[in-house]
């Protein structure tokens, strides 16, 4: 198993967690926010195939679409829509029939939220490309799973100015039982597009 995080403190208890299990794991620490370190991940995962890819990483810009600096853009744009669009490029010709390719979105791909331009924008972009991927892989027998989760508890909210009601989001729990339900499927069945929602709503 391969695990890739920039946090390395929480790459470091899934890393402990995952080993537990008794699977092997390699951690992965690149910065996927420039061509250049995605390119530095495939290359150290070298030529195995994968039967899993997982795309989770993500960052958001929280402000009115006005503020938003020519940086910060193109740091959205690198994590949320060139990296996984890299991975699935470089690792999905090489990916054997029951294989699964899982996009961790977001309700954000689906509906526009006041100062997460950048980030929807990054969203909706994923979402149309990978349908599109979908379709493209759908004779190798290779599943494509988009997950729209809504707000959720993770520490990406530790970097967004503001006071968020965190109390009332779903759990990565949630989220990760989900994706662990889809993948149990058999391979021939295929659980396509997953909406999980908090009877909060959307906060």
């Amino acid at each position: 198993m391969l695990l890739h995080g920039r946090d390395t403190v929480a790459l470091a208890e899934v890393y402990e967690a995952v080993k537990h299990g008794g699977a092997r794991v390699v951690r992965l620490i690149h910065d996927l926010a420039v061509s250049s370190g995605v390119s530095d991940l495939i290359d150290q995962v070298g030529k195995n195939p994968l039967d899993l890819l997982v795309n989770n990483a993500g960052i958001a810009i929280v402000k009115p679409f006005c503020e938003i600096t020519p940086v910060e853009w193109e740091q959205t744009v690198g994590v949320n829509i060139t990296a996984p669009f890299m991975l699935m490029q470089h690792f999905a010709p090489h990916m054997p029939p029951g294989s699964s390719i899982v996009n961790i979105l977001s309700i954000a791909a689906k509906t526009a939220f006041p100062n997460w331009s950048a980030y929807c924008m990054s969203k909706f972009a994923l979402e149309g490309f990978s349908q599109c991927v979908r379709e493209e892989l759908r004779d190798r027998r290779i599943r494509v799973i988009n997950v729209y989760p809504t707000a959720t508890d993770t520490n990406i909210w530790t970097h967004i100015e503001g006071e968020w009601p965190r109390q009332k989001m779903i759990a990565p729990e949630d989220v990760a039982s989900t994706v662990a339900y889809a993948l149990s499927r058999p391979a021939d069945v295929t659980l396509e597009n997953i909406s999980i929602s908090s009877l909060a709503g959307n906060l």
